[in-house]
């Protein structure tokens, strides 16, 4: 399959699978790569061959809709988004008592163990009787089960400050694992963020790079419905950088915090 046979089959395949074509600009190329990989092993010669299948096999179209979602994560992905987290988010949401978070679309546990570090080695101390647990849900179990095994090659945490890197992890030959005490709290959830949410309340949910950027705006709108049940009056909502959340879904953007939101 070409590349411009990819583009013309993603643009077709898009709006069918809730998701919308600008959020594969990025990744475009990649995707393709994937999509005709899937041709080869099914045994089909092009495109349209392919479209005919998409168009009777639901089954077909949940393994391209897999295959749409590229995974690129790392430690301090962002580091605004880790820096607020350190100086102002947390505190704040500290102050109410126990604090519970939501990852969602954890890819292969970059973030979680990023906002558990950050919460263990630099915020805790300052409230030595609130706990903090994340539900880390995403709908690939294979990345998923990396999270859970929490082995990373030394490039995943370039970014990560050294002497957070000297704490939380341990060499495992060329690897660096998660010390056990940062994966304390956190459980790893097999789950699709088109029909799941936590049990409530919900206090920090953090969605980057997922939701905002790939879905279409009816799939945000619902997600959002079904997140906001589950927040609680003082939740946060971080999401990635050039993403844009919709408007009028009781979120309002802080003035003082990129990337964040407050409800109304």
């Amino acid at each position: 399959m070409t590349d411009p046979e990819g583009v013309a089959l993603l643009q077709w395949a898009a709006p069918r699978l809730g998701l919308r074509w600008r959020g594969f600009k990025n990744v475009r190329r990649q995707v393709v790569r994937r999509i005709s990989a899937r041709l080869r092993e099914l045994g089909i010669a092009s495109a349209d061959e392919y479209r005919t299948l998409l168009e009777r096999d639901e089954s077909e179209r949940a393994v391209l809709r897999r295959l749409c979602f590229v995974t690129i994560s790392r430690f301090y992905r962002d580091h605004r988004v880790y820096d607020a987290l350190r100086d102002r988010l947390l505190p704040e949401l500290a102050a109410h008592g126990r604090v519970r978070v939501w990852s969602a679309g954890c890819a292969s546990g970059e973030e979680p163990y990023g906002v558990m570090l950050v919460w263990q080695l630099e915020v805790a101390s300052r409230f030595p009787d609130v706990e903090l647990t994340i539900v880390a849900t995403d709908f690939d179990e294979a990345v998923l089960e990396r999270a859970r095994i929490g082995l990373y090659e030394e490039g995943s945490l370039r970014e990560l400050p050294v002497g957070l890197r000297e704490q939380a992890f341990e060499s495992s030959g060329e690897l660096y694992r998660v010390r056990d005490e940062v994966r304390r709290g956190i459980d790893f959830v097999h789950a699709d963020v088109r029909s799941f949410v936590p049990d409530p309340p919900i206090d920090l949910l953090l969605c980057r790079n997922l939701v905002f950027t790939y879905f279409d705006e009816p799939s945000q709108r619902a997600f959002l419905e079904r997140a906001l049940a589950v927040m609680s009056p003082h939740a946060l909502l971080v999401s990635g950088s050039h993403e844009h959340v919709p408007d009028d879904v009781g979120l309002v953007p802080d003035p003082n915090v990129p990337l964040v939101f407050r409800r109304c």
